[in-house]
């Protein structure tokens, strides 16, 4: 048994709402967030498989947690790369589970992390890049394994995506953590024409020291890539090259990674 704890803390580190559970913890929290607010996740065990909900218009994450986790509720600038219904309000319930063996087990996209963060924390998967345009949340990393595919605009919510601020060196990584075993690559290229460019090649590199190109085409419809199963901690998106098109803007709306978990016996 896992003893879970969920917190929800002021910037002063005042708990405003605590709960704890074995293996599952829910917590219904009455208060209107402010600046400054964060969510804590606690757990007796490290290196476990997690179903959490950060917020209730979020959604839940299928993640690996390595230790406990904080999470910074957005304001500002860093809101509008979510839905406006996120953490909005006064009524907000979130919850912690342990993942079953057959959720654990599953082929599945394993990139897929909607409360991945704008930083490094112990939660996986997690994205991050070598830039970002203008460094606005819009156009972060981490938007690119969020789960939202609408690719026909740029901008705030539902069309936030990864910029690569014309970066002919853009690279982008996905650390799930824990070794995974892929076989096939999902991308969904913004598709914004005529404001958006498009990649022609791309090449995906893996931690275990291969690299594969892959030739793309223009188009809102993902690019299905697949290749014989890897077993990897890691899987990045680099030497990108774009059409010969009047457009300077070539941006990555969402990467899924198709694989299973690599399970100790």
């Amino acid at each position: 048994m896992a003893v879970l704890s969920l917190k929800v803390i002021d910037k002063n580190d005042n708990t405003i709402c605590v709960r704890s559970g074995e293996d599952f913890v829910d917590l219904v929290c009455m208060h209107t967030y402010q600046e400054g607010d964060r969510i804590s996740l606690e757990t007796s065990e490290k290196n476990v498989y997690l179903n959490w909900q950060v917020d209730d218009a979020l959604g839940p994450a299928f993640v690996y947690v390595t230790d406990n986790v904080s999470y910074t509720i957005p304001f500002g600038e860093k809101r509008i790369s979510y839905s406006p219904k996120v953490f909005s309000g006064e009524r907000h319930y979130l919850y912690a589970e342990i993942a079953r063996r057959d959720e654990v087990e599953a082929y599945r996209n394993l990139a897929l992390n909607p409360a991945d963060q704008h930083c490094d924390v112990p939660c996986f998967p997690h994205a991050s890049a070598n830039v970002e345009t203008r460094g606005e949340s819009v156009f972060a990393a981490k938007n690119a394994i969020d789960g939202v595919r609408a690719n026909l605009s740029h901008g705030q919510w539902p069309y936030e995506s990864w910029g690569i601020n014309r970066r002919e060196d853009a690279a982008m990584r996905v650390d799930f953590g824990r070794k995974i075993k892929t076989d096939k690559v999902v991308l969904y290229t913004r598709s914004d024409f005529p404001h958006d460019n498009w990649w022609v090649k791309v090449t995906l590199s893996f931690s275990d020291g291969t690299s594969l190109d892959f030739p793309l085409e223009k188009s809102e419809r993902g690019h299905v890539l697949t290749f014989p199963e890897k077993e990897i901690t890691w899987i990045e998106l680099k030497d990108l090259i774009k059409a010969e098109d009047p457009s300077p803007f070539p941006a990555l709306t969402q990467i899924e990674v198709y694989g299973r978990n690599v399970l100790e016996e």
